[in-house]
């Protein structure tokens, strides 16, 4: 089975094409959760197939590192489109992409196109949608219309979070001194709280000003990831609301920067960054074989 390695800001994936290579729903997970090993795998934040699709362009299959399926991932979603353009699966450059039944709309910046050569994705605008803040279709247990400013007890500790989603849960948690944060220590206990019914990914947000963040995320059933796309489009979101930064910014990221902008007026958040590719190989039928045989 082929497959290509690529990042968003360091929020690394492995790419599998969906149209050349078919499995099972029954023996991914366990394909996944061997492949994403950084010490026994090829490494990475989870593994994402790109499929044909009946009502968009292309269909974007992701999985966390864990196994378990995640509805969205803005990093990745950069990188389906520079995969199926820079391998042309399409010429077009502005592409639709579904995730767990939701369409998002990407716009590509080809570099080096001319007329007898097509050029490579560098970057990518996608249209992410409206931000969910209702509680009961994040989903959090929490009272009130929106989960803004609210506290939370975790390991003994009052925190005040801002719970969003972007196609995923997320709660966004403004603090000082974010560099220095125990994220292991703290990030589980986010993870895995109580008033969190399908777990969540949680954003530590130290604001620099009006137009600037920086941000580290533990994502859910991944860890600490060096970049979060829908998690910086949360995070913009929620310093909105409370009016801590305008309505475009910059996030800061351990492996890069994304921009981010709520049109408050059209309701949409737009995302914008890189989309890179690391490598390219070829998993061993061994390797496919024996996920699939642990399945059983």
């Amino acid at each position: 089975m082929k497959f290509t390695k690529m990042h968003g800001c360091g929020n690394d994936y492995i790419y599998v094409n969906g149209f050349a290579e078919k499995l099972s729903a029954e023996e991914k997970p366990e394909l996944v959760r061997r492949l994403s090993d950084r010490h026994f795998g090829i490494g990475g934040d989870g593994v994402i197939f790109i499929n044909p699709s009946q009502d968009a362009d292309f269909e974007m299959e992701m999985y966390n590192a864990d196994g378990t399926r995640a509805e969205m991932c803005g990093n990745g979603i950069r990188c389906v489109a520079k995969f199926v353009y820079d391998k042309g699966l399409t010429d077009a450059e502005q592409i639709s992409v579904i995730s767990a039944g939701k369409i998002k709309y990407l716009d590509l910046t080809v570099e080096g196109k001319t007329n007898t050569k097509r050029g490579s994705v560098s970057k990518v605008r996608v249209n992410m949608g409206s931000p969910i803040l209702c509680p009961e279709q994040i989903p959090v247990l929490a009272e009130g219309e929106q989960a803004v400013d609210v506290p939370i007890q975790v390991n003994g500790t009052e925190y005040r979070m801002t719970c969003v989603s972007m196609g995923n849960p997320h709660a966004v948690v403004f603090m000082e001194d974010v560099e220095h944060l125990q994220i292991e220590q703290i990030g589980p206990a986010f993870e895995n709280h109580e008033r969190f019914p399908r777990r969540t990914n949680t954003e530590f947000v130290e604001v620099l000003d009006r137009q600037t963040v920086f941000m580290r995320v533990w994502e859910r059933g991944a860890g600490e990831t060096l970049a979060c796309g829908t998690g910086c489009c949360a995070t913009a979101v929620a310093c909105i609301l409370g009016g801590l930064t305008e309505d475009k910014i910059t996030v800061r990221l351990l492996g890069g920067e994304l921009d981010i902008e709520w049109d408050r007026e059209k309701d949409l958040v737009y995302m914008t960054g890189p989309a890179t590719t690391v490598f390219e190989g070829e998993i061993s039928e061994t390797i496919a074989k024996t996920a699939k045989q642990e399945n059983k």
